[in-house]
C-alpha cells in the first residue's frame, strides 16, 4: 500500500509522527511525507522520502514576520494566503500554503491512504480530494480533538472562510474526509485511552484508538558522557525551537543562575540560538547546542523547559520529572497537565526569580512523589499499543 503522511512544518507538529511513518515502512508499505520549509530536510535526515509541497517561499519566515510586526502582504499574494496571514495563526497559513502541493504530491505518488495530525487541515483536504481513506493521528499530549472541552473553545481545522475558499479553488467539494480512525497518543491518566479502550467520535462515528507516544527528536553520534551515569543529579534545560526564534533566550538567565548555585550537572540544549547575551555560563553547565533530548534524558533526574508539546512528552516517556515555564500557544496547557498529574511543577516565566527557580528544581529532585508519578506515567505509556500495532489495525480496518 502507498501511504501519504502529511504534516505541518514545525518540529513539534511533525516529529511525533515520524515513528508512525517508520512503522508503516517497516511493515513493507511505500511511504511519502509531504511537508515544507526546514522540516522537509529534518524529515529526510530521519531516513524518509519527502515531498516539499511549498518550495517557493519560507512559510516560517512569513509566519514569524506576521506575528512579530504584522507585515503587509505582497502584491502577488494569493487571496487564501492573505486571509490566513490576517488570522495571525499558523494553522490557517499552513492550510493555505500547503493544500494544493500536498494534493499534487499525493496524486503523483498514487496514495491509497492519507495520514495526518489532527491540526493539519491540508492533510484532511488532501484525503477528500484524492478520494481515499484517512487516518488522523494526534500529535499533542496537552490536548486532543477528542476532548469535548477543547471543541467547546476551539474551531476545528476544516471549517471557516479559508477552508471554504480552498475547497472552491481546488474543486474539492464540501465532503468530509473518510476517517477510518483517530489516534490519541496521551497516557490514560493524562486524558488518553486505556490500551483496551476505544471511543466513538460524537461528530461522525469514527473510532478513537489509543497509541503509545514514542519520542523522536533527531539522531546524533552520542557524546561519551551521555552513556555514563552522572555523579550528581543531571538536569536538562531547553527552550525548544520556537521560543528562541520568537523571544530570544533571555529567560534562560534566571534558570542558569539558579542551577549554577546547585550541586547538579546541567545540560543546556539551546540548538543554534545565540547565547552571547547570557555571558559566561556557570561551571556546572554543559552547553550542547542541538543534541536530541532522547540522547541524554534517560540519565536525567529533572528537566526545565518551556512547555512545548514534544518537549513535555519526551520526559513522560522516560519518567523524568519536569519544571515547566510555559511561554505561549498550548504551552500553558502542557504545564497544566504536568501539574495536574503530579509529574512536575510550573511557574510563570515572567515572574520567576533565582530563589524561586532553585526551590522548584529542588522540590522535583527531592520529593519522591514527582519521580513516582513520572514512573507511573512511563509505565502507562509502555503499555499502550505501539505505532506498529496501530498501523496494522488501520490497514486491517480497510480490508
Amino acid at each position: 500500500m502507498k501511504i501519504l503522511f502529511a504534516t505541518a512544518p514545525g518540529y513539534g507538529l511533525t516529529l511525533p509522527l515520524i515513528p508512525v511513518v517508520w512503522a508503516a515502512r517497516a511493515a513493507g508499505h511505500e511511504v511519502l511525507l509531504a511537508t515544507t520549509a526546514e522540516i522537509a530536510e529534518v524529515s529526510a535526515r530521519a531516513g524518509l522520502p519527502v515531498a516539499d509541497v511549498f518550495p517557493g517561499r519560507d512559510i516560517w519566515a512569513d509566519l514569524l514576520a506576521n506575528v512579530k510586526d504584522g507585515s503587509a502582504p505582497d502584491a502577488d499574494e494569493p487571496e487564501e494566503y492573505r486571509l490566513a496571514r490576517q488570522a495571525q495563526g499558523p494553522f490557517g497559513l499552513f492550510t493555505a500554503a500547503m493544500t494544493e502541493g500536498t494534493i499534487e504530491a499525493g496524486r503523483a505518488f498514487g496514495a491509497d491512504l492519507v495520514v495526518y495530525p489532527s491540526d493539519h487541515g491540508a492533510g484532511a483536504l488532501t484525503a477528500v480530494a484524492l478520494g481515499v481513506p484517512a487516518l488522523e493521528v494526534g500529535n499533542r499530549i496537552s490536548w486532543s480533538a477528542r476532548d469535548l472541552s477543547w471543541r467547546a473553545e476551539h474551531d476545528d481545522f476544516l471549517s471557516g472562510e479559508l477552508v471554504a475558499l480552498m475547497r472552491e479553488k481546488l474543486g474539492i467539494g464540501d465532503a468530509p474526509p473518510n476517517v477510518i480512525a483517530r489516534i490519541d497518543p496521551r497516557a490514560p491518566s493524562m486524558g488518553g485511552l486505556r490500551a483496551d479502550e476505544d471511543h466513538v467520535d460524537e461528530r461522525d462515528g469514527a473510532p478513537w484508538w489509543p497509541m503509545q507516544f514514542v519520542p523522536y527528536n533527531g539522531g546524533a553520534v552520542l557524546p561519551e558522557w551521555t552513556l555514563r551515569k552522572p555523579e550528581r543529579p543531571r538536569v536538562a534545560v531547553t527552550l525548544g525551537t520556537v521560543v528562541p526564534a520568537m523571544t530570544g533566550v533571555s529567560s534562560l538567565k534566571v534558570v542558569l543562575d539558579a542551577l549554577g548555585g546547585m550541586d547538579v550537572e546541567v545540560v543546556l540544549a539551546a540548538g543554534t540560538a545565540d547565547l552571547s547575551e547570557l555571558g559566561e555560563l556557570p561551571e556546572n553547565v554543559r552547553s550542547v547546542g542541538y543534541l536530541p533530548l532522547s540522547a541524554f534524558l534517560p540519565g536525567c533526574s529533572a528537566i526545565v523547559h518551556h512547555g512545548g508539546s514534544g518537549t513535555t512528552a519526551a520526559p513522560l516517556f522516560y519518567g523524568v520529572p519536569q519544571v515547566v515555564l510555559p511561554s505561549f500557544a498550548d504551552n500553558p496547557m502542557s504545564a497544566e497537565r504536568v501539574v495536574e498529574r503530579g509529574v512536575g511543577l510550573s511557574h510563570d516565566p515572567s515572574a520567576v526569580d533565582v530563589e524561586t527557580m532553585r526551590k522548584l528544581v529542588r522540590q522535583v529532585l527531592e520529593d519522591d512523589a514527582f519521580s513516582t508519578a513520572a514512573a507511573e506515567v512511563r509505565a502507562e505509556i509502555a503499555g499502550q499499543p505501539s505505532p506498529s500495532d496501530v498501523i496494522a489495525r488501520a490497514l486491517a480496518a480497510l480490508s
